[in-house]
Formats: C-alpha cells, structure tokens, sequence
C-alpha cells in the first residue's frame, strides 16, 4: 500500500511496468523458438511448459530479482537503451540550464555520486525530523500530514485528483485509505505462522532503520512496537485489496462538511488550508470507513505517538536514496524477506529507474526519438481496429446478451479513446528543480512537482491528451473514466509487437493484448462504466446476472487452480484480469481469421497458424518465480500467476483443444459444460 500508484485503482493494467527489446536482437531473434519448448510434456497437461519448459530450466532467477521471465527479459534490455541515452546526456556539461539535458544529468549523476551521499547521510533529513519533534497538537498533526503529502509522502491516507465518476468531464479530489508500511491489510491481521514472522520481521527492521537515524536500541525498539501498534489499528479500519476491487464501493461523493462529520478527529479545515486549497469543492472519498476510523485514532494516540509515527514515514519513503546502510536494510527486508531477492541490484540501474521515474516524459521524449519508428505506430493504428471489428463482430452474436444491452455496449466500443506509442502534448518540466549534489532533495523536489501538477487540477476539466505511463513503459492499460486503451513505445517490441513475424505471432501476443485492454471496459468492474466514463447502470438487470454467473464459472475455475503444492488463486481477486485475457484470446483470434482473409498459412518449424498463435500468447508469460514472491503475488496481486494465464483461459476455447488435439484424457481438459464463455 506505500507503494500506491493511482492507476491501480483507476486503470486496469495488464502487467507490471517492463521495457523493451534492443533493435539489433529483435531481427535476430526468432519469434517463436522451438529450443524453448519441452516436447516431453503434453501440450494439454501443462501448455505453459509445453511451450517454455526448457526456457524455464535454463533461466533460473538470477539473484537480484524475486522473478524472472520474458518481461525481466525486456526490461533489462530497456534498461541498456535508457543507460545509453542517460549516458550521452549526462557527459554534456555544456547542456543549458534549466533544460531537460540538465536535468537528467543532475538528477542521475546526483544518485551516482556516493561519496556525496554517504557525506550528506542522514542530515538531509533532520530539518523533517525537527519539524515533526515540535509538533504539539491533533491540529498540528492534520497540517503536518499536508505538509509531507506536498513533498509525495502520504502517511494515513492518500489524496489525488481524478475524474468525478458520475461526471467525468471534471477533476475532484479524491482520497484512498493508506498508512501501511507492509504491503496489505491481511499482513496485519491474518494470524498464519507465516504473517506472524512478517511483523516481527518488520519490528526488527523499523528498530535497526531507527538504530541508524542515530536512535538508542531501548528508544529504537519502543517505537517499533509504536509503530506495528498503529499500523495495525489503521489495517483494521482499513478495507481489503478484495473490497477495494468494487468500484461502487468505493465512490462516496460528499462535500467538505460532509467530511468534517464522517471524521471529526481530522482538522480538515488545517489540512486543506495548509495544501493551499481552503475550498476544495466535491470530494470523493473512496473508503468512508476508514476515514471514520483513522479520525478516532487521531484522539486515540497521545500527539508523542504521531510524532513517533511520522517519522517513520518520513524515513520510510526517503530510504533509498540515503546512505548505503539505510539501502541496504531496506532491501533486506523489502527484497530479501517479502519477496526473495539475494542481492540489491546495481547502483546504476535503481537510479536509472529512479531518474525515468522522475522525469518520466522528459525522457521518453528522448527514448522515443531514438527508438519508436514510426511504422510501428502506423501498424498497431490498423491492428486495434481489427480487434475493434472483432469485438463488435462477437458482441452482435453474443447468445446471452439482450439486445438493448448489446446497442450499448457497441456504442461504449466504438467510443473507446487508443493512445499508441506517447503523447501528443509532452509535460513541461520547466518548473522542477534538479541540483547536481542532493539525489534525496532531487527525488523530494520531484515528488513536490507531482504533487502540485496533480493537486493543480482540482476542480478543473478533464484533460484527456494526458497519459499515465511513460513512453518507454512495457506495459497497457484501459482507464474507465476515460474509455480509453493506452500502448506506450515500449510495450510495441518482441514478443508483443514484431514486425518482421507472421501474424499469428502478433495476433497472439499484442493482439491479445490490445483486446485484453479492451475487454477491461466490459469486465466485472469496467463494466459499470458508460461510453462516457460515467458509473452508470447501462445494463439490464436479466444481463447483469447473467454475466456474473458466467464470471463465476471462470472464478472458479482459478480458485481451483493450485501452486506451491497447496495454495489456490484467488478467483474473484484476480476476477478483472483474468476476464480480460479470456476476452483478448478470442477477440484477437477473431481478428487473426479476418487478416487471414481465407488464406492457409504455411507451417513454421512443424506448428499452424492456429498452434503459433497460442505459443505466442504462452511465450510472453514465461517465467520463474521465488516462492516467497509467489506468495506475495497469490495475496496481493490481482494478476493471476503466469503460468495460470497460459494453463486456464486457452482450456475454455474450442480452437485451441482442436489445435493441439487435446482430449478429455489430458490433466487440463475442461469439459464443455464446465467452460467460461463470456466475450
């Protein structure tokens, strides 16, 4: 929960933020290997390693990461591509003050410098740390909490513009329940032998983070139980990563007094006057019971206690980028006992990352330049309004939809918004201050400029050139108040988009994607979404059951599936996600049969067409996965695993059984009655 990011609540992504391939190796590399393949395994007892299993035998997690598959893959070759470009900035000492290249530069060669860092150690802090020591009051700590939310840190609950869900034409603010150092509620709450280690794990951590900001190991050890203590009072107020998937329940429109009598322990008058913004208008506040809840525990807690726990926070967000013992503790609890890693990974690369995070669309600017032809854009235009054909094509035939429904739901099809490769209108950095020897005061003033172009949008129209990842993301995503699909640069390489392979290998890997994301505006949640962005009941009642019990047949089908020899997916979690890649899968392979235009493919390396467009989807999700990290993704992810994406939704489509000549025998044969059929 630290770790929010607005688009997973808003935008139904399709994976985690990866990169894309060097041109060099993409003419290089065959689209489809069959080296990669394990032929010993029956294509219907196990596709995902029928397709990879000898690439998963030869590509064991190396130790810097918690997994690692075809995305790790991309990323580690974006990450080449983005050194070069940073490189050949960062060597311009000439490069104007106050220009991107500057920027870039400062920012990076500020997180090289360790010398500088381990010099400045924590002092960089210690004006924060007196700030919140001469707190004395509830008021003081309401305005306080403005005051670190304007630097990007966000303790108890986050604030955020986005567009009024009932009329998305205009910005509101929004609040989201946070305050968590550990990943999710059930951390705090669930009772396992397992969880209860976590948290003492993470006392253990918050003493040796405090024992190096200077504290003694008695005051050190004090304000870990302090800490734990709070925390879990805020989990349990707080909703689980299950009820914030509902998008109703999670919109709550109210005005400022309003709020003043859900939560009167909150000085909100302090709090807003201190943002800046007095009368902020409309409010939406996405989980009423929390704020109820973390109002009380503002009287609860002695003002000694918040001043135990805004430090922590404080300390928390800025870890990374102080002196080496405050990285490295960090990692070992973050990477090494949550998720599995062995080793940090290199310097260069986490500040890489923190640099194109900071100045996301300065350097995509420049990423897009130098690596996105423009030919890849002009394809990826005619590939979505294939898909867009296709899905209308299998809405008008859809046996369990009405009619009325059906108008509507092509209507919603046909006004869905695709964004490819970057924006029109490049956000203008001219504002953000980036110092040549303060990485942490760079990272702060980059938080700030956020904050303030997002805060300045409040009570404003909707601007819809906007993006919310950065070109050189691999990634996608469909955002509802919107209607729109959006593909970065980055997503459009091998194995996704490749333009020197057949088309199976494109329709079964960026098609799928492409429909994936269109199908988020027609799943469980996206559904409940107009072509207008509006939630907004457009569906018959008789429609709406008919759809969820269908989605059920699916939910089960992943609440039976079975890892680590005894742990299940969550079925209804991962409901979205996994609705979006049975609908890409027969959306794209529509679409495939249309671009064939009647034509027999040729056979490739002894496959069909039909057989590669399978193995392309199978390929993308190649992966190997630590235990510790598959636990955490099986709890908090509403992803479902790779290897469940490959061995579940291809098991509910009559092409692919005959493709492969899948029978009842075969251990993932579902049985006609028993498969999900919704788009």
């Amino acid at each position: 929960m630290k770790r929010f990011n607005f688009f997973a609540m808003i935008a139904i992504v399709l994976l985690l933020a990866y990169a894309c391939e060097n041109k060099q190796e993409k003419t290089m590399t065959k689209a489809l290997d069959p080296a990669n393949m394990d032929l010993n395994i029956k294509p219907g007892d196990d596709f995902f390693r029928f397709v990879n299993g000898n690439w998963i035998k030869n590509n064991p997690v190396p130790p810097e990461y918690s997994s690692y598959g075809a995305f790790t893959v991309l990323y580690e070759e974006n990450e080449k591509m983005l050194q070069t470009l940073v490189k050949e900035v960062s060597a311009d000492k000439e490069a104007a003050e106050g220009s991107i290249s500057q920027k870039i530069r400062d920012f990076y060669n500020s997180g090289m410098d360790t010398m500088r860092i381990e010099e400045l150690g924590i002092t960089v802090l210690q004006p924060e740390f007196d700030e919140i020591n001469n707190l004395q009051s509830a008021t003081d700590i309401s305005r306080h909490i403005a005051v670190m939310q304007q630097k990007g840190l966000s303790p108890l609950f986050y604030l955020f513009t986005a567009a009024d869900q009932s009329d998305s034409k205009w910005n509101i603010a929004n609040f989201w329940q946070g305050g968590l150092g550990l990943p999710d509620v059930t951390y705090y709450t669930d009772e396992s032998e397992r969880m209860q280690q976590i948290r003492e794990d993470y006392k253990t951590h918050i003493t040796k983070m405090f024992l190096l900001k200077g504290d003694d190991e008695s005051a050190a050890t004090k304000t870990a139980e302090t800490i734990l203590a709070m925390e879990t009072d805020l989990a349990k107020v707080s909703k689980t990563r299950m009820e914030t998937r509902i998008a109703e329940e999670n919109f709550h429109k109210m005005s400022l007094n309003d709020l003043k009598v859900l939560a009167p322990g909150f000085d909100w008058d302090a709090y807003f006057t201190a943002l800046g913004l007095p009368d902020p208008g409309e409010l939406n506040v996405s989980q009423t019971e929390f704020m109820k809840g973390m109002s009380e525990l503002i009287a609860k807690y002695p003002v000694e206690d918040w001043r135990t726990y805004l430090p922590w926070h404080l300390l928390d967000g800025s870890a990374n980028y102080l002196s080496d013992a405050f990285v490295q503790q960090n990692f070992d609890f973050f990477g090494k006992t949550l998720s599995g890693s062995e080793v940090l990974r290199p310097r260069w690369k986490r500040v890489l990352a923190t640099t194109s995070g900071g100045l996301g669309e300065g350097l995509g600017q420049i990423y897009v330049e130098r690596y996105f032809p423009p030919e890849s854009k002009e394809r990826m235009v005619k590939l979505v309004e294939n898909l867009r054909l296709a899905f209308a094509g299998r809405i008008k035939k859809l046996d369990w939809m009405t009619d009325e429904t059906k108008e509507k739901a092509l209507a919603k099809l046909e006004a869905i918004t695709v964004k490819i490769g970057y924006p029109d209108k490049w956000k203008d950095y001219s504002t953000l201050n980036i110092v040549p020897d303060n990485y942490l005061l760079n990272v702060q003033n980059a938080r700030a400029f956020e904050f303030k172009r997002d805060f300045a949008k409040i009570g404003k129209k909707v601007d819809k050139t906007e993006w919310g990842m950065t070109p050189q993301t691999v990634n996608a995503y469909y955002n509802p108040t919107n209607n729109e699909i959006v593909f970065p640069a980055g997503i459009l390489q091998p194995p996704f988009f490749n333009k020197d392979a057949d088309d199976a290998v494109n329709y079964g890997a960026i098609g799928v994607v492409i429909g994936h994301e269109m199908t988020h505006g027609f799943d469980d949640q996206g559904r409940k979404y107009d072509k207008d962005g509006n939630m907004n009941e457009w569906w018959t009642d008789e429609d709406a059951e008919r759809f969820m019990a269908k989605a059920a047949i699916l939910a089960k089908q992943y609440d039976d599936y079975t890892m680590l020899d005894s742990l299940h997916i969550n079925g209804n979690l991962t409901m979205g996600e996994n609705i979006a890649d049975m609908g890409g899968l027969n959306i794209s392979y529509d679409a495939f049969l249309m671009a064939l235009n009647g034509a027999q493919p040729e056979m490739i390396d002894g496959y069909s067409a039909d057989q590669r467009f399978f193995m392309a989807y199978a390929q993308v999700w190649r992966q190997n996965v630590r235990d510790k990290a598959l636990m955490r993704q099986l709890k908090e992810d509403v992803h479902s695993p790779g290897e469940a994406r490959v061995n579940i939704p291809p098991f509910n489509m009559d092409i692919f059984l005959d493709a492969f000549g899948i029978s009842p025998d075969d251990k993932l044969y579902i049985p006609k009655e028993k498969r999900a059929y919704i788009w």
